[in-house]
């Protein structure tokens, strides 16, 4: 059965996007990573938000331009939305209901993961309770602004459990699972 994890290089400083959805902060960290390297051909699908579909790429100018992970993944998308666009895309399935394209992501991605990519489908995954993994890249940089990795007004806490850290010249992978609260019977 698939799992879902949300995979996201962020600021020190706790942003996914400078402002104005810039990506291209982004661009000096890039290089080579060993952890998603193996992740890469572990993702069976995508499920992605409309904006995050529709926004900067930090491949922008390079091969690899518009695809998932400049390039180094290819499979089946599916973007929440509900303006999908007049004219197809390859290997793209728009869907107008969250719940409807998880199940769609899952089914596609079999036992591999489905990646998701977008802070708020990102939340809303963790509201329905199906988010099951989170793999952050710290970047070492500060952005000051731009998409916090997680906004909840009010606040909300939600325990992880570390699953491994990994050092590279250019980032720091923390990988975690997402704690479900402990049911008791009765």
């Amino acid at each position: 059965m698939a799992k879902v994890l949300y995979s996201v290089t962020m600021s020190v400083d706790g942003f996914i996007t400078g402002p104005d959805g810039d990506m291209q902060w982004m661009r000096p960290y890039l290089g080579p990573n060993p952890e998603v390297d193996d992740l890469i051909p572990r993702i069976g699908s995508l499920l992605i938000g409309r904006r995050s579909h529709d926004g900067d790429d930090p491949y922008k100018g390079e091969t690899g331009e518009g695809e998932a992970f400049g390039g180094g993944w290819s499979g089946p998308a599916y973007v929440v939305t509900h303006r999908p666009p007049s004219a197809p895309e390859d290997g793209v399935t728009f869907v107008d209901d969250f719940t409807k394209a998880l199940a769609r992501a899952k089914q596609a991605a079999g036992d591999k993961y489905v990646n998701v990519i977008g802070a708020n489908i990102a939340k809303q995954c963790l509201e329905a309770g199906e988010l099951d993994e989170v793999l952050l890249l710290y970047a070492p940089v500060m952005l000051g602004d731009g998409t916090r990795l997680f906004d909840h007004p009010g606040g909300r806490t939600v325990r992880l459990e570390r699953l491994s850290t990994t050092e590279t010249p250019l980032a720091t992978s923390l990988w975690f699972k997402v704690a479900r609260p402990h049911r008791t019977s009765g």
